[in-house]
Formats: C-alpha cells, structure tokens, sequence
C-alpha cells in the first residue's frame, strides 16, 4: 500500500552557487553524498539530485525538511541506483506509520535535478 508521494526540483545552477558557501555542504549532505558528487563531472548535479531527494522524502513523510532536518534523510548511489537512508529519528517514525520501504527515482535535464519518492507500507 502507497503511504506517501512526495516530489521536489531543484535548480543545478543555485546549487553550484551554494557550493563555496563556507560550511553549507557539510550542514546539509552526510560524507558518502560528498564523496561521490566530488567524484562527478559536475558536483553541482549530483547535490541538487541529492538535496531534491530529501525534499521529496520530507513530503512523502508529510513532514517538511525542516522538522526531518537536512540529514534525516540520504541519497546512497548503489549499482542498481539510488536509495534513501534514513537516520534513526526517520527510521522510527517510519515504523510508526507503517514503512515497509522508500523507493526513490532521481533525474536531472535542462538545468534542474527532480526526485520522486513513493513510501510504501502497512497503512
């Protein structure tokens, strides 16, 4: 059973500006996030996809980023594609609502990152 739907943009550009602010990457993404997007042709993609993903993820919960906090929620890149990690404080409010899993789909073009997320669980 569908729980949760949540989709969220965010622009490439205004993150690539983001990326010299003194300390906001590391407010915001967990290490392995940062080590892969470094890893990339264009940093700036792979954290806008990321930062989409927790946005998405927050609204699926019905919750909002702000209550979540920036890393409640993860991007891990696996070879099947990306998934979403949860920190403990998500994983038990999950529980409480039921969560069997979080399937995530992230894409970017024209300048944009988009992510969708669908929670599926007990009801």
């Amino acid at each position: 059973m569908i729980i949760g739907v949540g989709v969220d943009m965010c622009s490439i550009a205004r993150m690539r500006g983001k990326i010299g602010v003194p300390g906001f990457l590391e407010r915001v993404f967990v290490e392995e996030e940062l080590e892969y997007a470094m890893g990339r042709h264009d940093p700036a993609q792979s954290l806008a996809a990321s930062f989409a993903a927790r946005e998405a993820v927050a609204k699926a919960f019905g919750i909002g980023l702000a209550r979540m906090g920036f890393k409640g929620a993860w991007v891990r890149r696996t070879s099947s594609g990306p998934v979403v990690c949860l920190d403990d404080k998500m994983v038990k409010y999950g529980e409480g609502i039921g969560l069997r899993s979080v399937h995530l789909s992230i894409t970017h073009e024209g300048g944009m990152a988009l992510a969708f997320v669908v929670l599926e669980g007990d009801g």
